[in-house]
């Protein structure tokens, strides 16, 4: 969850004093994964889910505060613009039945979420870009009232040196649309939700699971892509993708100065210190929200604020056990919102069984498919969608469909390696078994709908109607 912080401005001093914090933490987790001192539990498992808020006309209604109010739940909580939520899935062991409480953990929060939206003649919608977003919409008169986003599109602002943000998307189809315009603040990020899954595991099995999501991370989105418009022309496939990094964008880097994104797929492969990756935000990204810590060092407190204005696309994250150990897990971002609870939780099973098995039988880099491969293979699917072409592991480009073919069955085996039950194995594998059969994702149906019927409305309309009847999107019809 987006931790908020004391102040919006910030002076110079703030800054220096952060930084030198920053350095004291981040030696202090380096040598606690040197002496053994982080935790050991796992495969523990959790999830985070962006939502919209819509009016009856399918428009972003921008009523979080009102919503939350009266929710009055801590596991649902505010986004950067007010017609967004973020929705928390308590963390759960995946042997037995975990996917199960997680599924059914999402499907009651979603409930409680329709009938409180429902007060103020609104609803809730999971999809990764809404078809009918404007670009009025993302305006800051619809940012969330919280010192924490406004701190960030001010020193993000400062970042590029007050320049625009330039956004240049095409069209995955050579003859359709080329969005190009121009935002001014950080709203543009509002127009992305996810489905963002979470995996604790031992420290020392981080590096070869992080080193597998980055592999795995071109077929997941080509078979869960779901946000195939923006302003109402279709992009890519996952749409999500491009947007999300153009509304974080910095200045380009000056002479001398690292070029390293904010949001990004990442500068390589991890080794086998998994808290290096720590030292590399240190080392290459400049502090943004320098909130003076209030904690002891062993809470890491500057460090993980740090980390979390640093957006890798899968990210290593610090947090604690129930008895206050601190432990590492991962963040797989790529997915977007939707469409479906069973859908989502379907992709979340996919993830965890393939990552299993990849982190054992797959060595990235000299010996395997290298970053820039793994790298251009996410742009591509999250453009092409299930048409994209992919490296593989064997160095020869093919079809992602068959590297999804090919990933199936080791997902099954690896779900059942970490004691998942049987028949949850065939609950949710067979969902992504039949989205690839029938080449129906959430993007194809919504860019299927849009051909056959050519209003943005009725998609969103129908879209909502079909997630509420609970079927998995290779069944919604046209």
């Amino acid at each position: 969850m987006g931790q908020d912080i004391e102040t919006a401005g910030f002076r110079e001093a703030d800054f220096a004093a952060f930084r030198q914090r920053l350095e004291l933490e981040t030696r202090s987790l380096g040598q606690g994964f040197a002496e053994g001192r982080l935790s050991r539990e796992g495969p523990r498992i959790g999830f985070e889910l962006e939502a919209w808020l819509i009016d009856r006309n399918c428009f972003p209604a921008p009523h979080n505060q009102s919503f939350l109010a009266r929710l009055r739940d801590p596991m649902v909580v505010s986004e950067l613009s007010r017609f967004n939520i973020e929705l928390n899935g308590p963390p759960q062991m995946l042997a037995g039945d975990g996917l199960l409480r997680l599924e059914r953990g999402l499907a009651a929060s979603w409930r409680r979420c329709i009938g409180t939206a429902h007060d103020d003649v609104d609803t809730v919608i999971a999809i990764g870009t809404l078809p009918t977003l404007r670009e009025s919409d993302l305006s800051l008169a619809n940012i969330t009232p919280s010192n924490r986003y406004l701190a960030l599109n001010a020193e993000l602002g400062k970042a590029r040196r007050g320049a625009p943000l330039r956004i240049d998307i095409d069209c995955a189809d050579a003859q359709g649309a080329h969005l190009r315009t121009c935002h001014s603040d950080v709203m543009l990020e509002a127009a992305t939700t996810s489905f963002q899954l979470h995996l604790q595991a031992p420290c020392d099995r981080l590096p070869a699971l992080f080193n597998a999501s980055l592999l795995l991370s071109a077929p997941l989105v080509a078979i869960a892509a779901n946000s195939p418009f923006l302003f109402g022309q279709p992009l890519w496939h996952e749409s999500r993708i491009p947007i999300f990094e153009q509304a974080l964008e910095q200045a380009p880097p000056r002479t001398g100065e690292s070029d390293h994104r904010r949001v990004t797929f990442g500068a390589g492969y991890l080794g086998d210190d998994p808290t290096a990756i720590f030292a590399e935000n240190l080392r290459d990204y400049p502090v943004l929200l320098p909130v003076p810590p209030h904690e002891p060092v062993e809470r890491y407190a500057a460090l993980r604020l740090h980390n979390g204005t640093i957006w890798r696309w899968n990210r290593v994250l610090v947090g604690f056990d129930a008895d206050g150990t601190p432990h590492l897990r991962l963040e797989h971002r790529i997915m977007p919102a939707g469409p479906s609870v069973i859908d989502m939780i379907a992709n979340a099973a996919f993830y965890y069984g393939a990552v299993h098995m990849l982190a054992q039988v797959s060595r990235p880099g000299r010996e395997g498919l290298s970053f820039a491969s793994a790298r251009a293979n996410f742009y591509t699917a999250a453009k092409h969608g299930l048409d994209a072409q992919v490296i593989w592991l064997d160095g020869r480009i093919q079809p992602v469909r068959d590297v999804l073919a090919e990933l199936l069955p080791l997902a099954r085996e690896g779900l059942a390696r970490q004691g998942v039950t049987a028949g949850l194995i065939d609950r949710y594998l067979d969902v992504i078994g039949l989205r690839l059969a029938s080449g129906r994702t959430g993007a194809a149906w919504q860019l299927a709908h849009h051909a056959r019927h050519g209003d943005l409305f009725r998609l969103t309309a129908e879209y909502l109607e079909h997630q509420r009847s609970g079927m998995a999107v290779h069944e919604w019809p046209l």
